[in-house]
Parts: structure tokens; C-alpha cells; sequence
């Protein structure tokens, strides 16, 4: 059975195609459109998994998608029933502009993109409508977990914004859910935005609340009203937007409070980055206040999070950390971007009862590119490059990383989910506290105070962080042992954590080969590992890749098995590779 999981009018759109309970492709259109969290219909995503791979519609069984338009009505008439008539505001489309107002219609909107992509004559297959966060709660389908608890926390979905469940093997059963507006996903957008920040730069405000203080924690946690059994509510003293959305989200209260809203082009102050930190471990102590509420109620000492709100890294690390579970998974694709691919396990599990098969061990779900592709887009720039054994590759690589140099790195399938999980990823020497001054200025322009994630061999990952399990989607952020610190300077925020990414020798070969070469040189077996991109989603492909490379001070590009330099006197690492110009 072939199942396609799709989404478009809503951020992050997209598709997953599952064949027997495996995915066999998960997309997301922004990688194609080149606009971040796109809501287009994904015709991209159409074109690459079925156009350029041979497959039509007849190769469907059924299609799903994450969201459940008898649920959303209810919900939305619900909220603006409850607030009127304030709540008229709600049905402005800029109280909501992560989405279209055309979402209420999404299937119509799925089945005209469809027709209009594969010919109007085309037959379709049954739309199969999954609530949002069912679909949001199907990674459990693929986690390492036999039985597990399931929490899911977001912005909002059909229904709620916080769900939590029992899982156990193929099946899951939803044992609470939330009011719409207690919404820790909602209040941190909102947050970030009266920080000055656009919409998607939530994880821009969890950095920055590292280098705040207490000055506004006690009261911000007024915000939040603790109940029995891990409920909470969020006060209606502060927030308004229950009803006006992101219009006006918050009182006057809040603004007396915390202070005005910062325009995008002042000064960062101590005010603001207080209020991050304030924000941020308002939003840590409930996650526990839940958690720990769930771990009493359900035996399972297994956790799996997931939703928006789960990419919050520093948050899961505490919920290890300081709660009784023995092991926490969360998905690479945690946000909508993986809602396609949850829709369709749901189906193929939960709706169909069928057996669960397959485990995500890795995120390489997306677009690879052959040799000759590689080497056709090498030709068409104006880079002199050289082809290389994997050896001579991993170890000039692992020479450039210790001599202080910053690679970009294209390798097989593309990432799933939000984050370079070290097939499209830019590399560095996390011995040097400079070297993030340097990717932040001349490479990735953004803020100084972004902190770099350190991707470390997996067997490694205990001696230089407070953590005992392994997480190869880069999904937590644990403490840097003191010890250890001074050795990796580039990699330690200021709290004295750092997003912590392990990688093994089965799932990410390449990668690991270069970490354990430089480990040999250095005696670190860490690198820093960034997004290869620069102000845009993920490069995609061999020539946005060479694109981004040219555009920025990167000093080094591997793109499959060919490497270049910005030295070309560099290149000259090996007689047995074949050096190469473009005319």
C-alpha cells in the first residue's frame, strides 16, 4: 500500500509518501519555492517525488491530510462564540498569519492543486482528513519505543494545542487534551514577536534568553495558573489573543509590565533579554508541571514529544533531566513540517491496524542527486574542483576543519524537519571561540548571540555532555561538562549548554568518518554543525549549494565526492584525483 500524506494552505506544506509503513520520500516545498515555511501547494514536492520518479496518481492508494476540517469549523466557531464580540477579530487573516483563511477548504484546495498538476481527467484517491495533532502523535509509529507516552504541544491544531496519549504498538489512544488558548506554543510566538522578532524566530528568543536574568521571572510566571494533574491555564490578565490573534496578543497589563513592544531594527537591551529568559523558563517549569503530572498517571517510563512546541531544545533537555523518564525521543521533523508524513502513519496504523515495521533512525528522507549531476553543476560554475576517494576526502576534509577552515557540506538524501543534520550542513573547528564570530558575520548573518550545535561521535557523547542517551536529530540541550568545556569554546552557549547532535557509523557514514579523522588529529571528536544556508531554507540542490558557497566566505565545499577551495593551490591534495576547472 502506497499512502500520500499532503498539506498546503498552512505554514510548512508539503508532502510524505509511505509505502508498506515506510516513508519513501518526505518533502517539504519550501526547499523547492525557496520561501521559509511556505504555505503554497506544493507543486515541488509533486514534480520531485512523482514527475521525476515515474509515479502518477494510479500509484496512490489514499491520501491523507493533517488536519480535520469538522473539528477546525467547531473549533474556530467555538472561539469566536466564547469572545464576541471582541473576538471578530479573529477572523481578520492577519490574527493568524501563518495561515491562509482558504484552510477551512482544504481538501477543495488539495484537489484542485492535484488536478491542476496531474490533468484535470486524473482519478483521485480518497482524501482521508487526520486531526492535527493525531497526525502530530503518529511519529510514535517510528520512534524506538514499543509503548510509549506521547505529548503533543503546539501552537494550535484542529482542536487543541496540548494532547497527550498512550502508545503502544500500533495503536494510540488520546487521554487528554487542552483548551485552545493554553497554548505554550501560541505564547511563545507571541512573545517573540513583542521581542521584536519575526514569525518562525522562536528559536532566535530561546538563545537570546540565555544571556538574560530573573529580573521579570517571578512575574511572568503570574502568566501561567498551575492546576491539579498537570493542567494549567494561561491568564487572560495578560494575553488577548483569544480574541485578536497576533494582532493584539497581549493587555495593557502585559506592555506595563514588561514594557513596549521592540521594532525590528532597534537596540537588543538587558530589558528584552530578560524578558526572553523570563519566557523561557516560564515555559521549562510547565512542560515539568505536565510532564511529571503524565509520568504519575502512566507507567510507561518512555517519553515521546513532539509538535512545535518540542523543538525546543533546551526545554527537552530539562524534561530528561529533571523528570523520571528513563528515555525521551522526539522526531527531526517535530513541527508541521513532519504533519504530512504523521498523517499518513496514522492511517496505515491506527485507521488500517497495521503492523509497525520500520524505525526512523535517521532524517536523509528528502532529495539526493547522482555523480553526474553533482559534476554537471560543478561544470556550469566557475569553481575549479577536484573528485576524491572517500578517504582522501574524509581526511583532506578533517585537515581543512583542524586548520581552522569552514566547510560547506553537500551529501546524499536531504534532511527532513528544520535542522542540517549533516547532509546539507556547514562545518567548523569548535576549538576556536572565534570561529562563531566568524560564522555569524561572514557566513550566516544573523545575530551574535546564535549559538552552533557540536555534532559528536554517538559513543562519545557522555564524556562531554550531561546526557546518556544518543540524539541524532539534534533535539536537546544538555550541559556541557565542566570539564570539558574549554576544549570546545565554539560549541558552549551561555548557559553552558549547547544542541547537542550525535551521529553513528551505520546512519551518516560520511560524517562520521570525518569526525573520527579529526577526532585523530585534534583529540576532540566534535565539529560545530550549522544549516547550509544563509538567510534561506536548507540549499536543496548541487547548484544552490555552489550558489551559497560563492555567495558567502565559506572556505571550503564538498558536494558528493568532489571538493573545492577558495586556495586552488589547495586542491592539489592527491595525484589519484582529478583536477578540474570550468572553462
Amino acid at each position: 500500500m502506497r499512502i500520500l500524506g499532503i498539506v498546503c494552505r498552512t505554514h510548512d506544506s508539503g508532502l510524505a509518501l509511505l509505502e508498506r509503513g515506510s516513508p519513501t520520500l518526505i518533502l517539504e516545498e519550501e526547499r523547492f519555492n525557496r520561501e521559509k515555511h511556505t504555505r503554497k501547494f506544493p507543486f515541488g514536492c509533486l514534480k520531485a517525488a512523482f514527475d521525476d520518479q515515474g509515479l502518477s496518481l494510479a500509484d496512490i492508494d489514499v491520501i491523507t491530510t493533517p488536519w480535520h476540517m469538522k473539528s477546525l469549523w467547531q473549533m474556530m466557531f467555538g472561539a469566536v462564540r466564547d469572545g464576541f464580540p471582541a473576538s471578530l477579530n479573529l477572523l481578520s487573516p492577519s490574527a493568524r498569519p501563518t495561515q491562509s483563511t482558504l484552510i477551512v477548504t482544504m481538501p477543495i484546495g488539495l484537489r484542485w492543486g492535484l488536478l491542476w498538476h496531474f490533468g484535470v481527467k486524473s482519478r483521485l484517491p480518497k482524501i482521508v482528513q487526520v486531526r492535527h495533532h493525531d497526525a502530530h502523535a503518529a511519529s510514535f509509529f517510528v520512534s524506538p519505543f514499543e509503548e510509549a507516552t506521547v505529548l503533543v504541544m503546539d501552537g494550535y491544531g484542529d482542536e487543541t494545542a496540548q494532547s497527550a496519549y498512550i502508545g503502544i504498538g500500533n495503536r494510540l489512544e488520546r487521554v487528554s487534551q487542552t483548551q485552545i488558548f493554553d497554548s505554550l506554543g501560541m505564547l511563545y510566538t507571541a512573545v517573540t514577536q513583542h521581542l521584536g522578532f519575526r514569525l518562525f524566530e522562536e528559536g532566535t528568543v530561546m538563545a537570546l534568553a540565555a544571556t538574560g536574568d530573573q529580573t521579570y521571572t517571578k512575574k511572568f510566571r503570574e502568566l501561567i495558573h498551575f492546576k491539579a494533574d498537570g493542567d494549567f491555564s494561561i491568564s487572560t490578565d495578560f494575553i488577548s489573543y483569544a480574541t485578536h490573534g497576533l494582532n493584539k496578543p497581549f493587555k495593557n497589563r502585559f506592555i506595563e509590565t514588561f514594557g513596549p513592544r521592540r521594532e525590528k531594527d532597534d537596540p537588543i537591551t538587558d530589558r528584552h533579554c530578560d524578558l526572553a529568559f523570563a519566557l523561557q523558563s516560564t515555559i521549562e517549569e510547565t512542560m515539568l508541571h505536565v510532564v511529571r503530572a503524565l509520568s504519575k498517571r502512566h507507567k510507561s517510563r518512555n517519553l515521546c514529544l513532539t509538535g512545535g512546541v518540542a523543538l525546543n531544545c533546551v526545554a527537552n533537555a530539562r524534561v530528561l533531566r529533571d523528570t523520571d523518564y528513563d528515555s525521551i525521543w522526539v522526531p527531526p521533523c517535530a513541527s508541521d513540517s513532519g504533519a504530512p508524513f504523521g498523517s499518513a502513519l496514522w492511517h496505515y496504523h491506527q485507521t488500517l491496524g497495521r503492523p509497525r515495521a520500520y524505525q526512523l533512525t535517521h532524517a536523509f528522507h528528502g532529495i539526493g542527486y547522482n555523480e553526474s549531476e553533482i559534476a554537471e553543476a560543478l561544470r556550469r560554475s566557475d569553481l575549479t574542483y577536484q573528485r576524491l576517494t572517500d578517504q582522501e576526502l574524509t581526511h583532506q576534509v578533517a585537515k581543512d576543519l583542524a586548520a581552522g577552515r569552514i566547510v560547506g557540506w553537500f551529501e546524499g538524501r536531504s534532511e527532513v524537519g528544520p535542522r542540517a543534520l549533516g547532509n546539507r550542513s556547514i562545518l567548523a573547528d569548535p576549538r576556536d571561540a572565534s570561529i562563531k564570530d566568524r560564522l555569524n558575520s561572514r557566513v550566516k548573518l544573523r545575530a551574535s548571540f546564535r549559538p552552533f550545535a557540536p555534532v559528536i561521535l554517538e559513543e562519545r557523547v557522555s564524556e562531554f555532555f550531561e546526557i546518556d542517551q544518543a540524539d541524532p536529530f539534534m533535539t536537546m540541550a544538555p550541559r556541557v561538562r565542566a570539564s570539558k568545556a574549554d576544549l570546545i569554546p565554539a560549541a558552549v552557549h551561555f548557559d553552558g549548554t549547547a544542541r547537542v547532535q550525535t551521529v553513528s557509523r551505520t546512519t551518516n557514514p560520511s560524517l562520521y568518518a570525518v569526525i573520527k579523522r579529526f577526532a585523530e588529529l585534534t583529540g576532540v571528536p566534535i565539529l560545530l554543525n550549522t544549516s547550509f544556508n544563509r538567510r534561506e531554507p536548507i540549499v536543496q540542490t548541487p547548484d544552490e549549494a555552489i550558489s551559497c558557497y560563492l555567495q558567502t566566505q565559506l572556505d571550503a565545499l564538498v558536494v558528493g565526492s568532489y571538493y573545492s577551495c577558495r586556495d586552488k593551490q589547495h586542491l592539489l591534495v592527491s595525484d589519484a584525483g582529478e583536477l578540474q576547472a570550468a572553462e
